[in-house]
């Protein structure tokens, strides 16, 4: 069992606000943003453009042998930097959390950006990773900032208007976490009361739609580490995000329990400049092979295995 205990998850809290590296490679951290405490925004929002977000490019081909980037391509520029940029968090628990023993962040999004910098390099460790806020997840990919974003990031329409998805790597649903003691059975029983998630995520958006007869109270902070936090003091009453970051805070704090059905669905993909579609193809092609050859159960066995057996893989859809 990967469990942790609750004293480690305080270090790991704790060392947030150190570097974001994970090797000996250069990193640059982002500094904390302020907390915000607000109502959720309401449903009644512009409609997202009318696109399939989970169809992504189409791999061009067969992958080059690492180390022989096409000429011209950007991955190639990626080859000749020496590393590969991963913009992730710090504090998602089994998906890109900071180890207290070891001081790497690692996890299933960690892997996820190592198996491109293998495959461009032929070897994992030739990654940088840039720890990122939730609400940058976007701009720092579109901008060029980080190569890639992996960090349980939600591919939908609005967002395809700013970035590059890849085809869908996990299959997640959001939930909330409440008390062991409270009575709640889902995210409605919450009405009138302050439920957490980060600021900038899709999670937090869908708290303003949750029907229910007092509306629930969206609580933002800058990652769901700070949500915790929130939680452990009372200062909010639950915390709603997808149900497999849940499970690994509640496996974090015994006074803890994950309530409901899946009221959303949330399609995990990696981010990338619209400027480089051949790195999104390239992307594409790394996760196609992942998918056939094991290595995706792999890894989901690796960090995810204590919630059961690996599902199968989302299957690819491209445009």
């Amino acid at each position: 069992m990967r469990i942790r205990s609750v004293v480690a998850l305080v270090a790991v809290l704790s060392l947030a606000a150190c570097s974001g590296d994970t090797g000996p490679l250069s990193t640059d951290v982002l500094p904390d943003q302020p907390a915000v405490t607000q109502t959720a925004p309401p449903a009644e929002t512009a409609p997202a453009p009318n696109c399939n977000p989970r169809a992504s490019l189409r791999p061009a081909g067969s992958l080059p042998a690492p180390g022989d980037m096409p000429a011209g391509s950007y991955m190639e520029t990626i080859r000749k930097r020496g590393r590969l940029v991963l913009g992730t968090s710090q504090d998602t628990l089994l998906f890109s959390s900071r180890n207290p023993f070891t001081g790497k962040i690692e996890g299933f999004d960690v892997d996820m950006g190592r198996q491109i910098a293998e495959a461009i390099f032929g070897d994992a460790d030739k990654i940088q990773i840039k720890v990122i806020a939730y609400d940058k997840r976007v701009s720092s990919a579109a901008d060029g900032s980080v190569d890639i974003v992996a960090d349980t990031m939600t591919a939908n329409c609005d967002r395809w208007q700013d970035v590059n998805f890849s085809s869908i790597y996990y299959e997640a649903g959001q939930k909330v976490l409440v008390s062991s003691s409270s009575k709640a059975k889902r995210i409605e029983d919450l009405g009138g009361q302050k439920v957490c998630s980060a600021a900038g995520s899709t999670s937090y958006e869908n708290i303003g739609k949750v029907k229910s007869s007092k509306p629930v109270i969206g609580v933002a902070k800058p990652a769901f580490g700070d949500c915790l936090v929130a939680f452990q003091r009372n200062e909010v009453q639950g915390i709603s995000t997808d149900d497999t970051i849940l499970a690994g805070m509640a496996s974090q704090d015994p006074y803890a329990k994950v309530i409901g059905p899946r009221f959303t669905e949330e399609p995990y993909a990696m981010a990338m400049s619209q400027a480089h579609p051949e790195f999104a193809r390239f992307v594409n092609a790394v996760l196609a092979r992942n998918r056939a050859d094991g290595t995706w159960k792999k890894t989901y066995d690796k960090w995810l295995g204590d919630f059961g057996a690996a599902p199968e893989p989302p299957k690819a859809q491209y445009q």
